[in-house]
């Protein structure tokens, strides 16, 4: 494959929602930008599919185009414990639902009408650096640019430096689109053992189901998603009525292993990272989506002032870092301990009843889990 000549401004590895988001971003301040992305879009991934309302105005500034996509708005919580109690919640500020598979291709449109070189089916193998200039290296050839940024989502490739810690829990996601009939401004979260399954409203009429549990629930049910779901999940009865009572659009699942909730870094071997590639964060943080989005917008103020010359790339690396802990960690912080509150039988089913009875303290804990609009 050949080198090619052009020099761009920014190249991103990955095209999830950080990755696209940046690119918008920095394609409307004038900068070439060329994004690799290993699949073809649209496609779906694991996904919860809610965005808190942090992020609305964010995306119809990028051009999303909210009116033509029927999407639901939501302001209702329900908690279920697997044994049954249901809490029930009026979110304030509340978010909406889309699928992956709509928003991520409508953002790689917007990106490429906006100058962005999107190169789908176009795996990167390796990125090094010599004389400035980052060069990577592709299915599709070996292309340069001034700047590189990661957001190649939970999988660290080869060429990155892993920078997480380790962790002693490993986790799955698995997520199915059904039809229900579930009201369109709900969202219910449903605890089972080791683990809990949220479903909510997306477009195209669907809703998305999808839960996260620990390998270890897997592993004891042979590898057998079916298996460990009526073993373990049927237990809470409001899930087992939603598995039995939907109609699902495709009987197999998307399936996600490996997941660790570990802070990674913001930077690795010159690569700004951002979205998972930064940390997977635990879905109770408020929406791993919104995050990414955010971090995007972020790393894009930074990335403009040293293209424009206006900071170093020392002080684009420190003040990026600094950005990023002072906008997520509390969030971060909040999401690992209500963590410890969910998928748990007795401690998860103590803490919704007494949180039923404390609203007050039941809505700041919801407040923690959704940031302010940026």
């Amino acid at each position: 494959m050949e080198t090619r000549t052009e020099v761009y401004d920014c190249g991103i590895v990955g095209g999830g929602l950080a990755g696209l988001c940046l690119a918008i971003q920095l394609a409307d301040e004038g900068f070439s930008v060329i994004l690799f992305e290993k699949n073809r879009y649209p496609f779906n991934k694991v996904c919860g599919e809610y965005i808190s309302m942090e992020s609305f105005d964010f995306l119809k500034r990028l051009g999303l185009p909210f009116d033509s996509l029927n999407i639901p708005f939501i302001n209702q919580l329900g908690i279920s414990s697997s044994r049954g109690f249901m809490l029930e919640h009026v979110l304030q500020s509340g978010g909406f639902g889309i699928s992956r598979y709509t928003l991520d291709h409508q953002l790689s449109i917007i990106a490429a009408t906006k100058g962005v070189v999107v190169k789908e089916n176009c795996k990167v193998s390796d990125v090094s650096s010599t004389g400035g200039e980052y060069y990577v290296t592709t299915s599709s050839g070996t292309f340069k640019a001034r700047l590189v940024c990661g957001s190649y989502g939970k999988y660290t490739p080869q060429f990155i430096k892993n920078t997480s810690t380790k962790t002693a829990q490993n986790y799955i996601g698995v997520k199915y689109h059904v039809h229900t009939n579930l009201p369109a401004n709900r969202i219910e979260l449903h605890n089972f053992r080791d683990g809990y399954c949220g479903i909510s409203k997306v477009d195209r009429n669907q809703y998305c189901l999808c839960y996260l549990t620990t390998s270890r629930n897997l592993q004891e049910n042979g590898k057998d998603i079916r298996a460990m779901e009526e073993r373990i999940l049927f237990k809470n009865p409001h899930l087992k009525r939603i598995f039995q009572e939907s109609e699902f659009v495709n009987t197999q699942p998307l399936v996600i292993s490996n997941i660790n909730f570990e802070k990674k870094a913001t930077e690795s071997d010159g690569i700004f990272l951002l979205g998972d590639a930064a940390g997977s964060i635990t879905p109770l943080c408020g929406n791993g989506m919104s995050l990414g989005m955010h971090a995007s917008y972020l790393l894009a103020k930074e990335i403009a002032l040293h293209l424009h010359q206006k900071q170093s790339r020392e002080s684009l690396s420190i003040n990026y870092q600094r950005a990023w802990n002072n906008a997520f960690s509390k969030r971060i912080t909040a999401g690992y301990y209500l963590q410890n509150l969910f998928g748990k039988e007795t401690t998860t089913d103590l803490a919704l009843r007494l949180l039923d009875k404390t609203p007050k303290l039941l809505n700041k804990l919801v407040t923690l889990t959704h940031g302010k609009p940026f």
